[in-house]
């Protein structure tokens, strides 16, 4: 979803301003901007982590990307896919979050074919230099073999890193459009990516498309979760069975689960972020990860 409709609401509401406000975003990218003792690293917690901005080779060109991972040691990769506003701070705080629980976390710019990132400040900006209108040719762009294209790249440098640890699976997590290339990154590495949470991902299940995520998920050899918001589901209310149907049928562990909270939630920076519910999507995403170890 993250279309008009919602942007529509949220500015018939009184506009919005960021849902994390300035002050509690400082405060969580701080776990992640911390000075350290080595140059480019930062601290999360008690970890120490390291982080950079990253080209990657890919098929169509090369993707400008954001790397985070401990300073230390060798570790599982989770490949990030942002919303429809792309990678920008928000995703880096959220990436270093996330590198603090012990992994070597990707951020991919899904754009990069034309246009480097950020695209956007942050999601307000993105309202204002009307982003939907910019960020519609870049996206017709984005099909099913593309990112199974650019998963296959993103996971082959991962593995690459003497940061990962390539014993164990790749995890990959994604935000509204971001949600089905969670499960194209899945069919296109099945032997890599053992893991996928969409987070109130739109465009899962497509009737009338062979390449609807629903119908991919016997290619893959992940489990998932997939966390579905309550306006995503009051529109297409089908859409949470036949999820539960297909990744029956295919033999794949889903948790499936619409959430009381509206599409966009577990973004820091959107207007619908949910603090609660995030937090509880964070909880069933960390336990999902958990797993790779064991991949």
């Amino acid at each position: 979803m993250c279309e008009r409709d919602n942007l529509n609401a949220w500015e018939e509401q009184g506009g919005f301003e960021w849902s994390v406000n300035r002050r509690e975003f400082a405060a969580l990218g701080a776990v992640g901007t911390l000075a350290a003792c080595a140059p480019g690293a930062s601290m999360a917690g008690t970890a120490a982590l390291a982080e950079d901005h990253v080209r990657i080779p890919t098929r169509d060109g090369t993707m400008d990307a954001f790397f985070v991972r401990p300073a230390k040691g060798r570790h599982p990769a989770i490949l990030t896919w942002p919303d429809i506003a792309g990678l920008r701070e928000a995703f880096h705080v959220m990436a270093r979050r996330l590198a603090g629980q012990g992994y070597a976390v990707l951020v991919a710019n899904p754009y990069y074919r034309d246009v480097p990132a950020p695209q956007f400040a942050d999601f307000n900006r993105f309202r204002s230099d009307n982003g939907f209108q910019k960020v519609s040719p870049w996206r017709a762009r984005l099909t099913a073999d593309a990112i199974m294209r650019d998963a296959g790249a993103l996971t082959g440098w991962l593995d690459a890193r003497d940061e990962v640890d390539t014993a164990a699976g790749i995890g990959t997590n994604g935000y509204c459009m971001g949600g089905p290339f969670t499960v194209f990154s899945a069919a296109g590495v099945p032997g890599r990516v053992r893991a996928a949470a969409s987070l109130h991902g739109g465009g899962l299940v497509k009737a009338d498309d062979p390449q609807s995520p629903d119908k991919l998920l016997g290619k893959t050899q992940a489990s998932y979760l997939f966390a579905i918001a309550q306006n995503d589901d009051a529109k297409e209310p089908e859409d949470k069975t036949d999820l539960k149907q297909a990744a029956a049928a295919a033999g794949r562990p889903a948790e499936i689960e619409v959430y009381p909270a509206d599409h966009g939630w577990t973004v820091i920076d959107s207007p619908a972020y949910d603090k609660a519910a995030a937090e509880k999507a964070w909880a069933r995403m960390s336990a999902l990860f958990e797993g790779l170890g064991q991949a």
